[in-house]
């Protein structure tokens, strides 16, 4: 997995003020957590755009004046209105030691569904994975090559090598919607047999009734 760098800066103090003051100069303020005591720091919000927007996992490599550890981004929050980066949470890695992080999820292959007209519904696009740090995916793979109408493909469907999917294991992942036009036209069908089918059981009663009366 690609390993990032962020260099950061020791606060001096922690109170809401000076984070406003940080976030105000092009700074977010962090905590690093895993270690004996908790490092609290800031790093300029520009370093922050390959590691939270992207489609890939990473590792960290924090550089807090001089100091250096290995982490994960274990959590991020943003401004609800301007969508500014407002906290940054690290969790550091332990060799040896498993952790746990979303890891994103890549869509490959042509669903058959959607070249007959159906509609893709990407229903996760994060898998949360647990694994030791040499054995965690930078994404997970899945292949849509066999989704067909009205089926889905399930977290339990997805292979795993070396680490552990935690979340449920019926969850859907992706499925493919029948078209609003072809679901119509499928309804019509079977309501059209449905009518022939009771005139069909109608005119056999009729025909036995009539042979009772004849005879």
């Amino acid at each position: 997995m690609k390993t990032l760098e962020i260099i950061g800066y020791n606060r001096a103090n922690l109170g809401k003020k000076e984070a406003k003051a940080l976030r105000a100069d092009g700074h977010v303020p962090c905590v690093l957590y895993g270690g004996d005591e908790q490092v609290h720091f800031s790093a300029p919000m520009i370093l922050f755009r390959e590691l939270v927007y992207t489609q890939e996992a990473h590792f960290v490599n924090l550089d807090i004046e001089g100091k250096e550890f290995r982490a994960i981004l274990q959590d991020v929050q943003f401004h609800p209105v301007s969508e500014i980066l407002l906290h940054a949470d690290f969790l550091l890695l332990t060799a040896g030691k498993p952790i746990k992080m979303e890891v994103p999820v890549h869509f490959v292959g042509t669903s058959p569904g959607v070249i007959a007209g159906g509609s893709l519904v990407k229903k996760r696009r994060l898998l949360t994975i647990l694994a030791l740090p040499k054995n965690m995916p930078e994404h997970i793979d899945v292949d849509l090559g066999t989704l067909d109408f009205g089926h889905a493909i399930k977290v339990s469907e997805v292979k795993t090598e070396n680490f552990e999917i935690l979340d449920t294991a019926q969850a859907s992942i992706a499925v493919v919607e029948v078209p609003r036009a072809l679901r119509g036209k499928d309804e019509d069908e079977e309501e059209v047999e449905e009518i022939e089918g009771e005139e069909g059981a109608e005119g056999a009663e009729a025909g036995e009734e009539a042979a009772t009366t004849e005879s």
